[in-house]
């Protein structure tokens, strides 16, 4: 099993002292998960107790790979200056020690849909693939993803895996949420339940969580009021706006389940400058569980995506990728966070 040890420590010196090869070596410091834990976390612990350091520009040479991530932000609209939404900035710190557990850099950059994004890196080999992150209008978006596959450029994004079948893309069950949203309502005794969010093909994760919602209230027996949804994209505005607009209407409803965190705030907002009580008038569910809502009035209930396993899937789909392994499981559970919106 490789060589005694000597002088400045190797990875054949670990490779030696825990009876593995040294391929194997590699892939339990790189965090691959085709080794069990049990023996990564062995090799890792020699790896410490010989204070071995991977010399990534030789690692590099030897594999023509430059062990770096891209991880490329897509403008929102937001009410601040930083044109990112709050729920992938979240998502940063996971992505961040995912790349850190595996020996990664990451290279971090904004990017307006326009730009030739993705030459400034794989291309260039400044990046081995790339994360994405936002996109806006999915039907403007997937033409991109197209290109991108066609040139075989290695990426993986954030999104709504039904509307994919590269294997690229990792995302949570939100017609799963969907379900579980409405029938978290229904057992509080709302019958007529609003939606605010787009239902369509354009943004196919909203699309996904009406129908979650709109299969909760059918298995419930209750009528579907399609007069009831309203399009929003994830602004706080864009939230206010489609609440308005379905006051103004006239419309009874006694619940409203939003897209997004930030249309339910939105909502609450117009909510109150309309005399509407939450939860005794209206009760309010999001999505997301970004840091505002907890701090809302009432706290919003919502629901929670796995923003830990979001950043750990995402790296170990591209590292997949790059190294030609299948992919993991590309769909991630969520969990309703209960708080007074809804009446607990």
């Amino acid at each position: 099993m490789g060589r005694a040890p000597s002088g400045r420590p190797t990875s054949f010196d670990i490779a030696y002292k825990a009876g593995v090869s040294q391929p194997t070596v590699s892939r339990a410091l790189r965090g691959d998960k085709s080794v069990s834990e049990k023996t990564r976390e062995r090799i890792k612990q020699i790896a410490r107790d010989l204070n071995y350091t991977v010399d990534k520009n030789a690692s590099s040479l030897r594999s023509q790979r430059s062990n770096t991530i891209a991880l490329l932000f897509f403008e929102d609209p937001t009410p601040d200056e930083s044109m990112i939404n709050p729920f992938f900035l979240s998502m940063l710190g996971s992505i961040t020690r995912a790349c850190a557990a595996r020996g990664l850099d990451l290279l971090i950059s904004f990017q307006r849909m326009e730009d030739d994004w993705h030459t400034q890196y794989q291309d260039s080999h400044r990046a081995d693939g790339l994360i994405l992150l936002g996109y806006g209008d999915y039907t403007l978006y997937e033409a991109r993803l197209k290109e991108l596959q066609r040139q075989g450029t290695h990426f993986a994004r954030w999104g709504s895996v039904t509307s994919d079948h590269s294997g690229s893309t990792i995302g949570s069950d939100n017609y799963g949420a969907g379900c579980l949203a409405g029938e978290h309502l229904i057992a509080q005794g709302r019958r007529k339940i609003a939606f605010l969010g787009h239902a369509d093909g354009h943004y196919p994760e909203f699309h996904q969580r009406y129908r979650g919602l709109r299969k909760a209230l059918g298995e419930a027996g209750l009528s579907i009021d399609t007069t009831l949804q309203r399009d929003a994209i994830t602004t706080e505005e864009a939230g206010h706006a489609a609440m308005a607009d379905l006051i103004a209407s006239d419309a009874e409803f006694d619940a409203l389940f939003a897209a997004s965190d930030l249309i339910a705030i939105g909502a609450m907002r117009a909510l109150a400058e309309a005399g509407l009580s939450i939860p005794g008038d209206v009760a309010v569910i999001g999505f997301d569980d970004i840091p505002a809502a907890s701090f809302t009035n009432p706290p919003l209930t919502t629901i929670m995506q796995d923003i830990k396993g979001a950043g750990d899937r995402l790296v170990e789909t591209l590292l997949a990728k790059v190294e030609g392994r299948d992919a993991p499981d590309n769909r991630l559970p969520t969990r309703l966070i209960k708080r007074a919106s809804t009446g607990l």
